[in-house]
């Protein structure tokens, strides 16, 4: 018995003095990446370096959480462990979050990461905190990936914008002999099933941390100033009720949550976190919580760029068509009234072609001289206009003989208001109409603006998006 306990002794001893080494090693690790790279620090991080790089890593340091949370009873106490950075000196307006593991082929999450900090500029990068959860149970890797992690971005962990966490295996729940639903084997249920205990407590560890959070996958791009298109979106729903917004129509990729919402999430993921892969739980999230459409946002600001799954390294080339890497603009679509004498199909109204959100108009066959008509509410400016018709799965339902026209001076009353005269733009090319430099080529403050029909066709038409983008009203 005296052997056994003198044997645990020594075995605690080396486990700390590793735990020592290791944070000895990252702290090298940054310090000399700054050295080697100071050039590529940010002018705006080197005082905060300066007066923070004392005290920036503690291998040692763990945060307890998953308490009070939400209306359950008995709290689930949990143990993070700070592999890089420190808790965040202040509450951000995003915070992204990524979950990986060791991958048989493959990783992408030191691309992923620098995605995120290249395609964002840095008065973006002041608002905005990364947090990568090292998932895997295989202290090597992550230690490796820390050591890379560090060596690379350096000064983003100093200045308090990245932050790399673990939780420890022994706080995971049981992982093997689990329910088999729809037919998985074995291994498939407890890989899938771990990732929905990853993603719990990575979206509990991040719930404190800022307004907002987006949930990426660790093999992601991202399109360029991609918070400020997803600020837009945003301050677009002012007003309007949402549980989730879709920036990708991907996987676990570009998901949007209030942080309000996170503790709930984290909960519901470990509660049925062997039942059914997490993107199919976060479509019963929503749903509970009254969300019931799918509010997805086009272009998509992130894209997948891995060849290889994290299960098995199986092959997953997937890719999200309407991603936009460069020159990525979300449009103004000022208030308007939609309307159209076409036979619409369905419930493929109007509305939802001049809506940001992935749906669109369908009407039947349409003739000669048959429109789509925006009024706005108040005279605007307008710099560029873009329209698109048609779909991937329908590709001949598009406008072939069409034009765009804007127009003033307008007429009747509120319900039936339309404009008296019209200026032509242009012609429809293969289904689609694109202009810029609008105000330089119209006069006048534009109060409509409509999609005609030139000539007749056999071929019904989808409007799949109508985007205009304004420059300063005419009262500012």
């Amino acid at each position: 018995r005296h052997n056994l306990k003198y044997f645990d002794k020594m075995r605690c001893l080396r486990k700390r003095s590793a735990v020592s080494f290791l944070g000895i090693l990252v702290v090298c690790l940054l310090f000399m990446n700054l050295y080697i790279e100071d050039s590529y620090v940010l002018e705006g991080d080197k005082q905060l370096i300066r007066e923070t790089a004392t005290h920036q890593l503690n291998p040692e340091r763990y945060v307890h959480s998953f308490k009070d949370l939400s209306n359950f009873s008995g709290s689930i106490n949990i143990s993070y462990r700070y592999l890089a950075g420190t808790p965040l000196p202040r509450k951000r307006y995003l915070t992204i979050g990524l979950s990986s593991v060791k991958r048989r082929k493959g990783n992408y999450l030191l691309e992923t990461i620098k995605s995120i900090f290249e395609q964002s500029s840095y008065e973006e990068l002041k608002e905005i905190a990364v947090v990568v959860q090292l998932a895997d149970f295989d202290s090597a890797w992550c230690e490796g990936m820390v050591q890379d992690i560090s060596q690379k971005f350096a000064h983003h962990i100093i200045a308090g914008r990245l932050i790399v966490i673990h939780v420890p295996e022994d706080y995971y729940p049981v992982l093997d002999g689990l329910k088999r639903n729809y037919n998985d084997p074995e291994d498939r249920v407890k890989f899938r099933s771990k990732q929905n205990v990853d993603y719990a407590f990575l979206l509990n560890f991040c719930a404190n941390l800022s307004d907002y959070y987006v949930m990426l996958e660790d093999d992601v791009r991202c399109s360029k100033n991609f918070l400020t298109a997803v600020k837009k979106v945003i301050t677009s729903r002012e007003g309007s009720y949402w549980v989730t917004l879709e920036f990708s129509k991907l996987g676990y990729i570009g998901k949007l949550y209030h942080s309000h919402d996170l503790p709930r999430l984290a909960h519901f993921l470990l509660m049925f976190y062997q039942e059914m892969p997490c993107d199919w739980l976060l479509i019963h999230f929503r749903g509970l919580l009254a969300q019931k459409e799918v509010i997805r946002f086009k272009p998509s600001l992130f894209q997948h760029m891995g060849y290889y799954s994290s299960y098995k390294g199986a092959e997953n080339k997937l890719k999200d068509d309407d991603f936009e890497e460069e020159s990525f603009d979300i449009p103004d679509n000022p208030p308007a009234n939609l309307h159209t004498n076409m036979n619409v199909f369905e419930n493929y109204e109007a509305s939802k072609a001049y809506s940001s959100i992935d749906e669109y108009f369908w009407g039947k066959a349409p003739s000669t001289g048959d429109f789509y008509g925006i009024v706005f509410e108040k005279p605007i400016k307008i710099s560029k206009i873009k329209v698109v018709t048609g779909t991937e799965d329908r590709q001949n339902d598009i406008l072939h003989h069409g034009a765009l026209e804007v127009g003033e001076k307008i007429v009747g009353s509120k319900k039936g208001r339309q404009c008296t005269t019209y200026l032509r733009l242009g012609e429809f090319k293969n289904g689609n109409f694109e202009i810029t430099d609008v105000e330089h080529k119209v006069l006048f403050d534009i109060n409509c603006m409509r999609i005609l029909v030139t000539k007749s066709q056999k071929e019904w038409l989808i409007i799949r998006s109508i985007s205009v983008w304004t420059s300063q009203t005419p009262n500012q």
